[in-house]
Formats: structure tokens, C-alpha cells, sequence
């Protein structure tokens, strides 16, 4: 996350199941310097059209994904982060499919759960690399059409360094520390880059640059 210098202050619904769980889930933002916590039930948290972050611990319902589509339904504007069981890949790609933007499971620790809704705050999508090429794969084979033949946005050479980056599955910090620069700047780049490219998403963003051949093949993998 960037200082808190300019920067306003982004609250985050939460709610769980398992309401012993709620002391630890709050731990991780103790002392944060942007992110604001609000505790509340389900119902009142929806009913909130200022919430725009929401953290659903599902971790021990056996109907959590139920409960993460109803929400999505309810509130597609809300980015949700789903704390749901262990599992498989699959598990995890349909939780991000039907709407998460981020998937952990009940035995990740405070310091993930943090990382996880920086990160979206942020505007990616936290979830395993494997399950984020997955999914790319498959959007790949259903959209490779109409969209394919469109003339390809012009980018500069450090949104092409950049966007090499993000499909290699690099968050703002990490391309931060690989090209020198700002994690502001870099927040700077992948706006500019999803605008060119007209999506929201990085997700979608490393579809589209795939779709229209615009990573630099001096910098992709052998």
C-alpha cells in the first residue's frame, strides 16, 4: 500500500460465521494506516451503499459459496474477499469465477489476509498463480473471436515493461522493487493500461494482451 500521505481512508466490511474468529481477522489491520474495519451483520452490511470492500469469513459454512453468490447478486459493486475452507484449485477458480477478488482459506494467517485486501483495494485479484493461469486459459478459449481482430493499443516502453509484469502474476509491490519506481507509479501504469485496453481487471488485462500478442516476447519465458 502507498502512505497514508493524500491518500483517504478505505473501510472494509467484515463478517463471519464463526464469531470467535473475529478478534483475529481484526488483527491484521491493527495500526493500519489506510484501512478502516466495520463489523456488522450480514443484512446491514449490504444495506451499506458506501461499502465498497467486503471480507466474508465462510471458512466452516458448508454453504459458503452460496452465500458468496447471493452477496455478488446482491452487491455487484462490492469487492469481495472470501476466507472459505481448504481446498482444491477448482474450488478456488470457481469462488473467483462467481465474483471474489480474492480467495484465501481458513489457514492463512493475519499478514495474508492484509496482503490479500490491499491487494484489491489495489484493483488485483489475490488468488494462487496456477488458478489466475487457469482462468486465463479458459477466457482465452471462450472470447478469441471478434475481439482478436481489433487494432491493438499503442503503449509506451515502460507500460509494455509493466504489463510483461503483470502477466507473469507480479503485484504493484513486486514490479515496484524490479523496475525502480513508485508502487504509485506503478498503480499509474496498470490504470492507464486497463483504460487502453478498456478492462478492469488484471485478469481480463492479461487476456486482452494475450488476445492481441502485446507482450514483448524478448521478456516472455523460453
Amino acid at each position: 500500500m502507498e502512505g497514508n500521505s493524500g491518500c483517504k481512508t478505505v473501510r472494509v466490511g467484515l463478517i463471519s460465521t464463526e464469531p470467535i474468529r473475529v478478534e483475529g481477522l481484526c488483527s491484521a489491520f491493527d495500526h493500519h494506516p489506510l484501512i478502516l474495519v466495520t463489523i456488522a451483520s450480514l443484512d446491514t452490511l449490504l444495506e451499506d451503499v458506501d461499502l465498497r470492500f467486503l471480507i466474508l469469513d465462510l471458512s466452516f459454512d458448508p454453504k459458503w459459496f452460496e452465500i458468496q453468490c447471493m452477496v455478488c447478486r446482491v452487491r455487484p459493486d462490492l469487492r469481495v474477499i472470501v476466507v472459505g475452507p481448504v481446498g482444491s484449485e477448482d474450488m478456488i477458480l470457481r469462488s473467483v469465477k462467481a465474483g471474489a477478488r480474492a480467495y484465501l482459506d481458513s489457514s492463512s494467517g493475519p499478514l495474508a489476509l492484509r496482503q490479500a485486501v490491499e491487494a484489491v483495494i489495489q484493483g488485483t485479484i489475490w488468488a494462487p498463480r496456477r488458478v489466475l493461469s487457469t482462468m486465463i486459459d479458459q477466457l482465452l478459449s471462450r472470447h478469441i473471436g471478434p475481439q482478436a481482430s481489433q487494432a491493438p493499443p499503442s503503449f509506451s516502453p515502460r507500460e509494455r515493461q509493466v504489463l510483461d509484469l503483470i502477466m507473469n502474476a507480479c503485484s504493484n509491490r513486486e514490479i515496484a522493487e524490479e523496475l525502480g519506481i513508485e508502487e504509485r507509479t506503478v498503480k499509474a501504469y496498470v490504470t492507464s493500461l486497463m483504460r487502453k485496453t478498456g478492462v478492469d481487471n488484471r485478469v481480463s488485462l492479461s487476456v486482452r494482451a494475450t488476445q492481441h500478442g502485446l507482450r514483448d516476447r524478448r521478456s516472455m519465458p523460453s
